[in-house]
């Protein structure tokens, strides 16, 4: 019988491999191609290109100000070196779920209650890579 509240052994073990693939990855890139690392984020900098597994969505949320009216959407996901939050906008509430391994690239890094968050921002651009 599988616990319904904790990730299966399969998940567990695809979680391990993906994260196993992404610290494999040679880094000798330069520019847009290289991967940046949780670790490396720093507040109020700009997000290249950084690649994350979803590990939890939060339910969605209107929002109605005078920067943004839509849909909005907490998430956190982790890397091979920590882990980081995510905010998700309008369609990407809809496209990103548990357990997707996502591509940020030209986004931006905040920092909200001494913890580290990252989003797409206006200009960057949101990819899912594996679910």
């Amino acid at each position: 019988m599988q616990n319904k509240h904790g990730p299966t052994e399969a998940n567990q073990k695809r979680t391990k491999s993906i994260l196993s693939q992404m610290k494999n990855q040679s880094e000798t890139n330069l520019g847009l191609s290289s991967r940046q690392q949780v670790s490396s984020l720093v507040p109020n900098k700009e997000v290249k290109r950084i690649e994350l597994v979803v590990l939890r969505r939060y339910p969605r949320r209107l929002v109605n100000s005078k920067n943004y009216a839509g849909s909005l959407a907490a998430a956190c996901g982790r890397d091979e070196t920590g882990i980081v939050g995510i905010v998700l906008w309008g369609e990407q509430v809809n496209k990103v779920k548990t357990g997707d391994v996502i591509r940020i690239e030209n986004g931006w890094c905040r920092s909200r209650d001494g913890e580290i968050i990252v989003s797409t921002g206006r200009n960057g651009s949101l990819v899912i890579l594996d679910r």
